[in-house]
């Protein structure tokens, strides 16, 4: 047992690194992209572990034929070449004419999945069937194409660090008809996904956060007018769910008071002092999310950066980018 683990795992290590070794040489042959046609100068193709064992076995049969001079064996083995030559050129196939478009990536926080959006258009009136593509050490997403027609690919891939960030090379491939052979392609694309800070927690903001420089803090109870109801939204406060209204089959809302829809708050770098750099941006960040939830006008003041109070999505966005990128010197 242990020499057959042993055994394994060469083999494991020799393929990792002979795979690594096409992925680096088929990159550095062709530089990033932003839309692509497959061509035969792009698509490589190899017998898979089962189509190797399908042709030994096809020339030991060939050679039984050989040498005991039988037809029946003769046409066996010829039968089973000509299908993994046939099964060549419909693997090829299914690679050659495809065209890739990188779209967009959606941001999000960091050790969060990000979304890459890619566009598959088929050329020449033809079919890929079991097309799979996948960034570097991710789980492959497969997708058919019909006719002529496109279709919109959705990857993921944890965002390691704050900032812009890219995904690496995308895997594309085909194990189409028969699974004897694998045409693949390595493919750098110029997508790329902004990684928010990761938020951290804090159970109020420090004295001096009002913009009336009260330095009243912010618990997030709203005991001002009750303004109104609205739907409720993940990361909200229970204490703000309209139970009674729930209990009358009305579904799930929060109540709005006037406190949170009328106050302005200054997110400041300046807050926590005790915290480093990363720790306050990631605080930020949580209270970033947490006020835009809840509807109240916020400003965020970083060195070299300051962005007026307000409310709203873009708004949101524009806070959450600032802090994405501060110190990286790109914007």
């Amino acid at each position: 047992m242990g020499r057959q683990g042993g055994r394994s795992g060469v083999i494991r290590q020799s393929h990792s690194r002979f795979a690594a070794f096409m992925r680096a040489w088929a990159l550095r042959r062709h530089g990033p992209v932003h839309s692509l046609t497959l061509t035969q100068n792009r698509i490589y193709i190899l017998p898979t572990r089962a189509g190797f064992w399908f042709l030994v076995t096809s020339l030991i049969i060939l050679l039984l034929g050989v040498n005991y001079e039988n037809n029946l064996v003769y046409g066996a083995s010829f039968l089973l070449l000509s299908l993994f030559v046939i099964s060549i050129l419909h693997t090829y196939s299914n690679l050659a004419g495809l065209s890739i478009t990188a779209l967009g990536a959606r941001p999000c926080l960091v050790g969060e999945q990000a979304e890459f959006e890619l566009l598959l258009r088929a050329g020449s009136h033809r079919d890929y069937e079991a097309i799979q593509l996948s960034w570097v050490d991710q789980a492959p997403v497969s997708c058919d194409l019909i006719g002529d027609s496109e279709r919109r690919v959705r990857l993921y891939a944890r965002a390691p660090q704050r900032g812009w960030w890219r995904p690496g090379p995308l895997l594309v491939e085909t194990l189409y008809p028969l699974g004897l052979l694998r045409a693949w392609t390595w493919l750098e694309t110029d997508l790329r996904a902004l990684a928010w800070p990761r938020p951290l927690p804090g159970d109020s903001l420090p004295a001096g956060s009002g913009s009336d420089g009260s330095g009243a803090l912010l618990d997030g109870r709203g005991s001002e007018d009750f303004l109104g109801l609205e739907a409720y939204q993940r990361g909200m406060s229970p204490r703000h769910i309209a139970w009674k209204q729930l209990a009358a089959g009305q579904g799930l809302h929060a109540k709005q008071f006037g406190d949170q829809a009328d106050r302005q708050l200054w997110l400041d770098f300046d807050l926590w002092p005790e915290l480093d750099s990363e720790s306050r941006l990631s605080r930020l960040c949580y209270w970033t999310l947490r006020l835009a939830r809840e509807r109240v006008e916020y400003g965020l003041r970083l060195p070299g950066v300051e962005i007026p109070p307000g409310r709203g999505e873009r708004h949101r966005q524009e806070v959450l980018r600032a802090l994405a990128l501060y110190g990286k010197g790109s914007r």
